[in-house]
């Protein structure tokens, strides 16, 4: 079971085409991209932390047949743009608005919105969040593990970390 971390998948939201920039010609093909792009990187047996703004739109309906074509046991963070239908649909694990897991022995805060501080930050706690689209300047030890700056799918562990070392060497 390997633990993924993603956010701002914004399905059936026509806004994240226009202010994103994102690479989709229509919002159908935007929200089948990332439906492939999940399950491409997410087994049926690892576990998702999605960290907000799952769904703008759809119907309760749409937004139940999204979340069940998605790989994996799925817990979400809470975000700004997520309704009664995104919260109430069946297929969560979890939903709250924030959370501390460990994750390869590293303590892991869990919300929507990036933190200046957080618990255990001292002692090499990691904020991941989302909201901000890849626009904030990054703190240390602070991830957008957002779909817009890390790729359109959800994203290991490592492969957060070393997002930062490769940014920095380009």
């Amino acid at each position: 079971m390997t633990v993924h971390f993603t956010a701002d998948t914004h399905f059936g939201d026509p806004r994240a085409l226009r202010f994103d920039h994102r690479p989709f010609p229509d919002l159908d093909a935007h929200d089948e991209g990332l439906i492939a792009a999940w399950n491409a990187a997410v087994a049926p047996q690892d576990v998702v932390w999605h960290l907000g703004d799952f769904a703008l739109g759809p119907s309760p309906a749409k937004i139940v047949e999204i979340l069940s074509r998605l790989n994996g046991e799925k817990h979400l963070i809470t975000g700004n743009n997520d309704g009664p239908a995104t919260l109430a649909a069946p297929g969560w694990t979890s939903v709250s608005a924030y959370a501390e897991i460990t994750v390869e022995d590293r303590p892991v805060v869990l919300c929507h919105y990036a933190f200046r501080t957080w618990n255990g930050i001292g002692r090499g706690a990691l904020n991941l969040h989302g909201h901000s689209h890849g626009k904030l300047a990054p703190m240390p030890r602070q991830y957008d593990v957002g779909v817009d700056p890390m790729g359109f799918a959800p994203v290991t562990l490592p492969a957060i970390l070393s997002s930062r070392r490769r940014s920095r060497r380009s």
